[in-house]
């Protein structure tokens, strides 16, 4: 099925959010996911579903500075 991942089109298997984290290997502690414009809890990562024609933005934790 088609999804966009961050403004790009992305043909992925179905499943859930998790699914889709652990095929680009993204850990799921490292980024926040917003589905569809709105954000998924932590814990329902792997119960959430990604259907078709569905938008996720991936934001992902970055450390730095002094």
């Amino acid at each position: 099925m088609q999804i966009t991942i961050n403004g790009k089109p992305e043909d992925v298997q179905g499943g859930t959010v998790l699914d889709v984290l652990k095929v680009k290997d993204i850990d799921p502690h490292m980024v926040a996911v917003e589905l569809n414009t709105n954000m998924v809890e932590r814990d329902q990562l792997g119960t959430t579903p990604v259907k078709e024609g569905d938008k996720l933005e991936l934001l992902f934790y970055m450390g730095g500075g002094t």
